[in-house]
């Protein structure tokens, strides 16, 4: 079992920058793909960026593509989503995925551990 811990989440004007973070409690944290989604009220949850065990394989989403990087600390088990150049739709509740079994996937249904998600708020 593992347990995903977010945070760094808030209230941003249009244009600035968070960074979020992913604590896990997995002994084997290496081992695992981890994940980004999102979810905005009224729509599906969906794929940010993900990486591989070292870092150096990632996915990322269009729509974030050159604004956010994933980025990992295998000796601290914990994974980052650095966020500039905020817009107001990038407003969502983020949720941090881990999987054991495949490579950085863009699909949620390839994520086994979930964390609790952090609110995004970029003001306009």
């Amino acid at each position: 079992q593992v347990q995903l811990v977010e945070s760094g989440g808030g209230l941003v004007q249009a244009g600035g920058s968070l960074r979020l973070s992913c604590a896990a409690s997995a002994r084997t944290f290496i081992s695992y793909t981890m994940g980004w989604f999102r979810q905005a009220p009224g729509k599906e949850r969906e794929f940010v960026a993900a990486a591989g065990w070292s870092g150096t394989s990632t996915n990322y989403a269009e729509s974030v593509k050159g604004r956010f990087t994933i980025s990992r600390d295998n000796a601290k088990n914990t994974v980052y989503l650095q966020m500039n150049s905020l817009k107001y739709e990038d407003t969502a509740v983020y949720y941090c995925a881990a999987d054991s079994r495949y490579a950085p996937s863009t699909s949620w249904s390839m994520y086994t551990y979930w964390g609790q998600g952090t609110q995004v708020t970029v003001s306009s």
